[in-house]
């Protein structure tokens, strides 16, 4: 049974303390490299991907995450983890610098795990959450966006939550014809300059029934009283219980706003975009990027000179 819900919020005042990292999935895509590594600790440069998602988290206040794993994940527990035989090593070298590198993860945030033991989707996954949220608002960050350490998005969504209450989605313009792959909000606007009211949401539209381009990404901001929805949310979407369609009932109170998107985001569920990531933040880095960069140039270059050889072999 639903828990009912008044459609009369006044902005709450609590602040947002706790963040939810889905940490389950399989990471199909990515075989075998993910065969016994967790798709979630691969590396993007020279950490793991889910190490940029946790100093996120930190980095707008949220000081208490939950990881929610799956069988095989021991190495995402062992990473957040205090290292004690490295760490005595590496400060008997007197080596400071990776030192501090290995003791980082564990000094992020208190860093909690819970197992979610059927692949039942998203939204099973934040119910997993449960028992350790309470009755607090929190945030909900996936892995597989990485939002670049220079935006503010998270902070954006959680005073949007500050100020209206109820829950806050992350919504990103995208071309209409590659909104099949992604949740799909409904809007309105509210007069505040990059925030819409977001009146409902589908999961994975085809381009003709699309009520908007603006995709949901991996960032939300959510009011417990998700919690008792997703409790009666059938299966939808691929057997699995679905995010989306619990948002979609609470976007019918109201409840739901949305802030809309266009900074640096970077895609690491799919292995092309995945490689895009690695140069990107390499090239951004103060350490590589001016050395990396400038190797880059002269690698596309040589691979430009490559595709013209053979029209300059056929001209002649």
């Amino acid at each position: 049974m639903i828990t009912p819900r008044s459609s009369a919020v006044s902005p709450s005042t609590r602040p947002v303390r706790k963040a939810v990292v889905p940490a389950a999935g399989l990471g199909t895509r990515f075989l075998p490299a993910t065969k016994a590594t967790p798709k979630e600790m691969l590396p993007v440069v020279d950490k793991p991907a889910i190490q940029y998602v946790v100093e996120e988290a930190a980095a707008a206040g949220l000081d208490d995450v939950l990881m929610v794993t799956g069988r095989h994940k021991r190495a995402i527990e062992d990473h957040f983890d205090h290292a004690f035989e490295l760490e005595q090593a590496l400060a008997a070298k007197g080596d400071t610098v990776r030192l501090d590198a290995v003791r980082d993860p564990a000094r992020l945030a208190a860093i909690h795990h819970v197992r979610q033991r059927d692949p039942l989707g998203l939204g099973h996954a934040v119910l997993c959450a449960r028992h350790h949220v309470g009755q607090e608002p929190f945030a909900v960050l996936l892995g597989d966006d990485l939002i670049d350490p220079r935006e503010t998005l998270l902070s954006r969504m959680l005073d949007v939550r500050q100020r209206h209450a109820g829950s806050v989605v992350a919504l990103m313009e995208v071309d209409p014809a590659q909104i099949h792959l992604y949740g799909c909000a409904a809007v309105r606007p509210i007069g505040e300059e990059g925030v819409v009211g977001v009146t409902g949401l589908v999961e994975k539209p085809s381009p003709g029934d699309a009520p908007s381009a603006y995709a949901v990404i991996g960032r939300y901001v959510l009011d417990p009283d998700v919690f008792g929805v997703l409790e009666g949310t059938r299966p939808g979407r691929g057997g699995e219980i679905q995010l989306t369609d619990a948002l979609q009932e609470l976007a019918a109170d109201g409840t739901v706003h949305g802030v809309v998107f266009d900074g640096l985001r970077y895609d690491t569920g799919d292995k092309a975009d995945y490689l895009r990531t690695v140069v990107r933040l390499a090239c951004a880095r103060p350490d590589l990027g001016p050395d990396f960069a400038a190797w880059l140039k002269e690698f596309v270059a040589g691979l430009e000179g490559a595709c013209k050889s053979p029209e300059r072999r056929t001209a002649a």
